[in-house]
């Protein structure tokens, strides 16, 4: 693997590992399968690159794209809450949605940002080499997150979202709003892959509109690779673990497509993806076979 490919490959594991983070409080915290992901990403990417575009600060732009996806989250928990519709189904029509009014926003399938001024425009401007500014303020900006969403979810409004996720009937009982829970959750989740497509779409210098293809299942991936690296339940461990996993899986992406020996190209990026998906999946009970077979008093 060359430099720059090692530096891409985090640049992006630190990325989607915002987007772990938001996979992991749908999935996980809320229990509920959201697919508004693949739509909130781009979404985010967009509006904040037509306002980049357009004048505007680049740390406003970013902040109204997390509250334009945030939005968009809101729509799928109230189509679930208020109308009944299916968890999937209700994501799906807000993905499909999104995708006609992320072209209405930029007017076009993509919005180029090389030359504009974005957040990463400052570090840049230190002197440090351009890749490796950028996951700097990468790191800085996802440790901020963890922490903070880390701190949400260990206060009084996080635990009321943990338990309508684990047990909405005693969640109600013990007088949590279990629907407002639900919106507030699916809200918060989609403004941090919103977040995360404002950021992609400034560090990879423009946004498309199909941008989103495909962000559920790398989150998810990053999630469950996590998850099998550092298993546990604790809030900190847990968000920890997805980040790991979202940078571990796009190493693993980068090592396998840059390796002759295997011959992988870019157009296997899927079939990687579902490798890694079926290993991180089989490593505990492979973890577990093997216990079982150890002979009694061996050492583990």
């Amino acid at each position: 693997m060359t430099f720059y490919a090692f530096f891409g490959a985090l640049e992006a594991g630190l990325l989607f590992g915002i987007v772990a983070i938001a996979v992991y409080l749908s999935f996980r915290v809320l229990d509920f399968p959201d697919l508004t992901v693949d739509g909130s990403f781009p979404l985010g990417a967009a509006v904040a690159a037509l306002m980049i575009v357009s004048g505007f600060n680049p740390y406003f732009a970013t902040l109204c794209g997390m509250l334009a996806a945030a939005l968009a989250g809101a729509v799928t928990g109230l189509l679930t809450v208020w109308l009944g519709f299916l968890h999937l189904l209700s994501g799906i029509l807000v993905m499909i949605a999104l995708y006609s009014i992320n072209l209405r926003i930029m007017g076009q399938p993509n919005i180029a940002l090389i030359g504009e001024r974005t957040i990463f425009t400052p570090v840049e401007a230190l002197g440090l080499p351009s890749n490796l500014a950028v996951v700097l303020a990468l790191a800085v900006i996802v440790a901020i997150v963890a922490a903070v969403v880390a701190r949400f979810l260990l206060s009084q409004i996080g635990l009321s979202l943990r338990a309508t996720g684990t047990n909405p009937r005693m969640a109600a009982a013990n007088g949590v709003n279990v629907r407002r829970a639900t919106i507030v959750g699916l809200a918060l989740s989609n403004a941090l892959a919103g977040l995360a497509g404002a950021l992609f779409a400034q560090a990879q210098g423009a946004a498309d509109v199909a941008m989103g293809i495909g962000t559920i299942v790398i989150g998810l991936a990053a999630l469950i690779l996590g998850e099998s690296i550092f298993p546990g339940h604790r809030v900190v461990r847990a968000i920890v673990a997805v980040v790991i996993g979202a940078i571990v899986y796009r190493l693993a992406v980068a090592l396998a497509l840059n390796s002759d020996l295997l011959g992988l190209k870019s157009q296997d990026l899927n079939l990687i993806t579902a490798v890694l998906v079926v290993v991180a999946l089989l490593a505990p009970r492979l973890k577990g076979y093997a216990r079982r077979l150890r002979p009694m008093g061996a050492p583990p």
